[in-house]
This record gives C-alpha cells, structure tokens and sequence, in this order.
C-alpha cells in the first residue's frame, strides 16, 4: 500500500522516483503531527531581576519572626522554671546564712568556749550534711524531689526551733550548746535534701539539656542567700537578741515548705539504680578536686568574723556579703562559659582566681586588702561546683543522676565539716592569718588535679 511501504533501494525510472519523493514527504508530514512539542531553546539573556524579588517575602518575614519570638518565650520559660525551683534554696540557704556570721562569737564569747569548739558549731551541720548525701540523693531517684524538698524544709525548721531553745539555755552554757549543735544537725539534714532535690526538680522541668544553668542558678541563690543572710543575721542579733536568729529560721521553713506543696512533681526516672559506691568512685576526682577548692570558703565562712575582731578592724560581716556578690556576679556574667569552653577550663581558671583571692587575705593589712581578697575568693569559687558538676553528672544515667550529684555533693560537705576543726587548731598554733594561707595552698592543689583529669579525658576520651 503506497505510503506504508519501505522506501525502494533503487530508483528505476523518474516517474518511480516522483511517486517516491512523494511517499517520503507523506511520511514526514504524518510524523511531525504526532511529534511531542520541543521545549524553546533557552535564552543565553536573563533578565535583570528586580528589588523586589530579591527582597524576603513577608510571609518569610513573618515565619522568621514567629521563630525568634517562640525562641524566646522558651528561653523565658526555661528562666522562670528555674527561678521559681531555686526559690527553695534560697530560703534554706538564708536560714544557713541568717546564724553565719553570729555563731562563732556567741559560742565563743557569749557561752565561753574555745575556738576549736566554735569552728565545730560550725561544722557539725556540713558533717550532718555529708553524713545524708547519699540518702538524700536515693530519695530524690525513688521518691522525687519534691518530696525531698518538702522534708528539707521540715527539717530546717526543726533547726530554727532547736536554736531558740538555745538562745533561751545561755545562763547553762553547756546544754545552750547541746541545743544549739542539734540545731546544726537538723540545718545540715535540710541542706542535704534541699540541696539535692531542688536541683533534680529543675532538671526535671526544664531538661537535662539545662543541667549547667540549672547548677549555676541554684548556685546563685545559695550564695545570693548568704551574701543576704549575714548582715541580716547581725541586725536581728543586734535588735532582738539571739533568739531572733532561730525564729527567723523557723518562719523561713514554713514559708518554703507551704510554697512547694501546690508545685508540680516531676516523674520519677525508671532505670537500674547503681550501688553509692559504684556512683561515688565515678565522680571520686571530681569531688577531690571541689572538695579542694571548697577549704576556702569554710576557712571564710567560719573565721572571717574572728579575723576581722583580731585586727579590731570594722564591717567583718560585709566581707561575708562581698564574698556571695561577686560569687552571684561571676555566675550571671558566665553563666553561658562551661558550654562554651568546657568544665575543666573554667575549673582551672576558677581554682586560681580563688588562690589569689584566699593569697591576699592571707597577706592583708587593712580591711579593705581582706575585703577585696574576700571578694576575689567568691568570684573565683563561683564556678567550681558547676564547672566539676556538669563532667561528674554526665557520667552516669538518668536515673542516677540524683545519686550522681548527692555523691559529688558529698565532697564539698567533707570539705566544709573538716576545715572548721582543723581551721582552729592552725589558728590556735600559728594565728588566724595562716588559716587562709592553708587554704590558698588547697586551691592551687586542686589546679594540678583539674589539669590532670583535663588532659587524660583529652588522651582517652574519658576521665
């Protein structure tokens, strides 16, 4: 059939050779009207785009902006729930800070004992503390920590009532002071729940991703709170007399303990609980190394006041305010530094600001050199608890994380019983100066330890 037929090897003739020619163009023809339509050949000219298109759409504009403002109303709400959990720790640590600055002096010239028993005043509520670490930690991780919270506040005013009765026990020295070493029992009791539960509550609100600010702010209303409690502490001794202290410790209690009952509970982390020991011997450096740095701060909070009386210089108290302001103020400006730069370089830095510090009270020669000593010792301790805490935390699992920071805790309360005891005995041999320098001297120890732990996590990827 003519059109179908394939196209002829040899052309006989012209009348052949026309009736093929037109075959072939029949061919063509019917090809190109089914052929699929060819894209235009693309143009090598691009026409200039305007302003307009270049610039962001407003519905970009809009997605961007709905994005930093959600940002920012997390990192708002991250801020209150953590502020409304430090609150308990700030109204324990101002029952710690009220007597602070006052119990040396009513224990040594009020009821007439040595130093080496005033320092022990002192002490017996951060053995106390140390003595429950490990079962404030284990209630935290069973029970939760707003329960534990709630009984630190119970037991803090068990110690304001225990001190009143002291106050009023002066005229028989001896059982004033039995009464008032219950007190500091009952206090440590409530440090260590407190201490423990308030962190684990925030954690657990906001996310383990704001452990570091957790610590820095609890941090921060710890210290906060002394730097407020001390000369707070003088006025109502110098106003009311000493039992004032004890009622105010009282009032405190109750007043934290009826904040945190209507507060939210976190859930409980499911999870194989590990041995204390096994816990402790994780953080064992960690805890050496803050146990080290911490000497400073119990050889100030329990002597200050005597050192100062010993030079007849003025204000003793505001060096214990000083201490916690540039504590509070090291914490707000670096707040962000332990993610930034990791928790063995800020350790490092910390540990030698505070030897300075600790230096010059040791070598002062007016008040103001041992206030600004005071104060360069707050600024460098700030960050040591949290620098250490953040690398001992993070060893373990969550649901011993509670056991993890009451383990790490442990060596700040052993730091802090042992310095007042041992305090006194260098001060009745060699003088109250040399007490700062000892503890100068543990500061530059725990250097060499942080640098250690530095570079083996640097060599095997773990310390």
């Amino acid at each position: 059939m003519a059109g179908t037929t394939d196209l002829p090897l040899r052309v006989n003739n012209g009348n052949t050779g026309m009736q093929t020619a037109t075959g072939v163009k029949s061919c063509i023809a019917t090809i190109d009207h089914f052929r699929l339509p060819q894209p235009a050949p693309a143009s090598t000219h691009r026409p200039a785009m305007s302003e307009d298109v270049l610039r962001p759409t407003t519905a970009t504009t809009q997605v961007a902006a709905t994005s930093t403002a959600a940002t920012s109303i997390r990192q708002q709400s991250v801020i209150v729930q953590i502020l409304s959990t430090v609150l308990f720790t700030f109204l324990a640590y101002l029952t710690i800070g009220i007597p602070l600055a006052v119990l040396p002096g009513y224990v040594h010239l009020d009821l007439g004992y040595s130093s080496f028993i005033a320092g022990l005043s002192i002490s017996v509520q951060y053995l106390s503390t140390f003595a429950t670490r490990a079962q404030a930690g284990r209630m935290v991780d069973t029970n939760g920590p707003k329960q534990t919270v709630m009984r630190g506040m119970q037991a803090c005013a068990a110690s304001g009532a225990f001190l009143i009765l002291s106050a009023w026990s002066v005229e028989l020295p001896w059982l004033s002071l039995s009464l008032l070493l219950v007190s500091r029992f009952c206090l440590g009791i409530g440090e260590s729940l407190i201490g423990t539960g308030a962190i684990i509550w925030g954690i657990g609100r906001i996310g383990a991703a704001h452990t570091a600010r957790m610590i820095s702010w609890n941090g921060i209303a710890t210290y906060g709170a002394l730097a407020l409690g001390a000369p707070l502490g003088v006025a109502l001794q110098h106003l009311f007399g000493f039992a004032a202290i004890g009622f105010a410790a009282l009032i405190l209690s109750i007043i934290g303990y009826l904040a945190a009952r209507p507060r939210p509970t976190v859930p409980v982390v499911r999870g194989e609980r590990l041995a204390f020991r096994l816990v402790l011997r994780r953080v064992l450096p960690y805890g050496l190394g803050l146990a080290l740095g911490t000497i400073g701060f119990g050889a100030i909070a329990t002597f200050i006041t005597l050192y100062y009386a010993s030079h007849q210089w003025p204000n003793a108290a505001f060096s214990l305010t000083l201490f916690g302001s540039f504590f509070v103020g090291s914490r707000l400006l670096f707040a962000n530094a332990i993610n930034r730069f990791g928790g063995f370089r800020v350790a490092i830095i910390s540990f030698l600001v505070e030897a300075l510090g600790l230096a010059i009270l040791w070598l002062a020669t007016s008040a103001d050199m041992a206030m600004l000593g005071a104060a360069l010792a707050g600024f460098g301790f700030a960050l040591i608890f949290p620098s250490l805490g953040v690398e001992a935390v993070g060893l373990v699992e969550a649901s011993n994380r509670g056991a993890a920071l009451g383990a790490y805790s442990v060596f700040l309360d052993l730091a802090l019983g042992i310095t007042g005891p041992l305090a006194g005995l260098i001060v009745g041999q060699f003088g109250y100066e040399e007490v700062f320098l000892f503890a100068a001297i543990g500061a530059l120890c725990a250097v060499a330890l942080t640098i250690s732990l530095y570079r083996r996590k640097q060599l095997t990827g773990t310390a």
